[in-house]
This record gives structure tokens, C-alpha cells and sequence, in this order.
């Protein structure tokens, strides 16, 4: 579910942080308006250097929005389950950076879709495995004031 929609989203021409954040909108109905998923426009590619991967910034960062409700101070589940994604995103991909992660996984005619792929997959599974998937599934309204 995640990964198809954050999938559709890249190969619209969206950077890898924007899709992870978009299809996680499109997927939950976050109810995130075009601003707030603007913000991850400079996240991709790793910052636009090759630093931190776009995808697993944009994981975290839909991960906040389907959690926090207030602020992070006040969300004692975010912590863990951000360490969660990081340590799942570091053991598929081998790295968290983009610029070691981009030559393994990058192919001209898919360029990191792959990536999109397994970072979807991994917030997807942490969501499942904390129950906050079939939570947000069964009362979809409790999620949407987060920005």
C-alpha cells in the first residue's frame, strides 16, 4: 500500500523524500496539504548533497505525522519507533547515506526507485508491527490535525 503509492509518486518526477511523504498522504489520508509536503522538497538526494537518504528522511518524517500530536516532546512513541525505521532503513540498504547507498541501488531507467521501495516497506512494517496501521485503518480522523 505505502510503497505503490510513494512508487506512483516518484515516477511522477517527485524526489524520493517528497514520494514518501506524498504516498504516505495518499495511502492514510493524512489530509496534508501541498505546503506541508513541500517542506521535503530539499531533503532529497540526501539533503542535496548525499548525506542522510531522502527516502528514510521522508519515512520519519510521514512517521511524525501519523504519530505526533502535539509536539515530539510530547510523543514518547516516536523515539523508538524512529530508531526502528533508521536501524531497518541501515540493515536492507547497507548504509543511511545517499552517495553509498545511490551506487548500489541506483539503475538509470528506475533511478532510486528501489530505495523508495524499501523505505516504504520498512515504515510500512514498523507501523504494522506497533499497531499504528491497523489503529489508523479503524479511525482514520484521529491522525489528521497533526500540521
Amino acid at each position: 500500500m505505502l510503497k505503490e503509492q510513494a512508487l506512483h509518486y516518484y515516477e511522477q518526477g517527485y524526489n524520493c523524500a517528497e514520494s514518501l511523504v506524498y504516498g504516505t498522504n495518499a495511502a492514510l489520508k493524512l489530509n496534508l496539504d501541498e505546503n506541508a509536503c513541500h517542506l521535503m522538497a530539499g531533503l532529497g538526494g540526501g539533503l542535496q548533497v548525499g548525506d542522510v537518504c531522502g527516502a528514510l528522511t521522508g519515512a520519519v518524517c510521514a512517521l511524525g505525522c501519523l504519530i505526533v500530536k502535539t509536539k515530539a516532546h510530547d510523543c514518547p512513541e516516536l523515539k523508538p519507533l524512529t530508531q526502528a525505521v533508521v536501524e531497518q532503513v541501515r540493515t536492507r540498504l547497507g548504509s543511511l547515506r545517499c552517495d553509498e547507498i545511490k551506487p548500489r541501488l541506483f539503475r538509470p531507467e528506475r533511478r532510486c526507485a528501489a530505495t523508495v521501495e524499501n523505505c516504504a516497506d520498512v515504515l510500512e512494517a514498523v507501523l504494522m508491527e506497533a499497531g499504528i496501521l491497523t489503529e489508523y485503518r479503524q479511525n482514520p480522523d484521529q491522525t489528521t490535525d497533526q500540521l
